[in-house]
């Protein structure tokens, strides 16, 4: 990890696994299939599909916030010590 342009891609594709690590995670808790997903949140099923195999790279906060209410989960920003919720 000293190398920098290693580490920030790192960081980088660590975040966009876990994105797509929460969504399946909750995904299987809940019983929810890519379609039934995709039905609740207006997304198509192949965008589900690619943001849950971590095939998508970009994926916008509106469809992240979209699916993460559909699966009952909740999103917050961390300042300081306090977690303000976002998208309720």
């Amino acid at each position: 990890m000293e190398n920098p342009k290693f580490r920030e891609k790192f960081e980088a594709e660590y975040k966009e696994f876990m994105l797509s690590e929460i969504m399946l995670k909750l995904m299987q808790a809940e019983g929810v299939s890519v379609r039934k997903l995709a039905q609740s949140t207006g997304l198509s099923a192949s965008m589900i599909q690619d943001i849950r195999s971590g095939a998508r790279k970009n994926i916008t906060i509106k469809s992240f916030l979209k699916i993460m209410r559909a699966l009952g989960g909740k999103v917050a920003v961390k300042i300081d010590r306090q977690y303000i919720p976002i998208g309720a």
